[in-house]
């Protein structure tokens, strides 16, 4: 594979995903290398400006266009939301979630910036105010986003997850249905 991004519009062959990463530009699908933990646990606590995501497949919101390249740096303040496509039931938060059901809020999140979207989904109560401890990202079960094109194929995967995980200090908006 060459050193440069490829644009490859819709063709191509396809790329083993584990990760995902949406930002306010872009759906990036890829894989970070050498996890050691759960995807929740790495975000919250590196202490990199950047996360290198291998294998990378870039997807803009905007025109659709997709770029394909060998890694890409994506900044970690960038990151709306994030999924782990593997091993999603050894996620303890997931657990926990399952586990107090009924002890769950349903919520709507706005995000604005240059793509515009929201996500609704359970909580648990209260996970998108901060707290002691300082953590910045929370997990959402059964999120439904709406303002982005789920129908195009790029797109689509962000209409079935089963979880995601969400950084609280990027919404712009929360209806709490409690």
């Amino acid at each position: 594979m060459s050193p440069d991004p490829q644009s490859s519009g819709r063709a191509g062959a396809p790329t083993f995903v584990e990760d995902l990463f949406l930002t306010s530009v872009f759906l990036i699908k890829g894989r970070l290398p050498n996890k050691t933990k759960r995807l929740s646990n790495m975000l919250e606590d590196t202490a990199r400006t950047f996360l290198a995501v291998h294998d990378a497949t870039l997807v803009s919101l905007r025109s659709r266009e997709v770029v394909r390249t060998p890694t890409v740096m994506v900044n970690v303040r960038e990151v709306l939301l994030a999924h782990e496509l593997l091993d999603v039931a050894g996620d303890e938060t997931q657990r926990r979630l399952a586990n107090n059901a009924n002890k769950t809020s349903n919520i709507r999140a706005f995000y604005s910036g240059p793509t515009q979207f929201e996500i609704a989904g359970r909580i648990e109560p209260g996970d998108y105010e901060s707290r002691p401890g300082g953590r910045k990202w929370f997990i959402m079960q059964e999120p439904v986003l709406r303002g982005l094109d789920l129908a195009d194929p790029e797109l689509a995967l962000l209409g079935r997850l089963d979880y995601a995980i969400l950084r609280r200090d990027q919404m712009a908006y929360v209806y709490d249905f409690g």
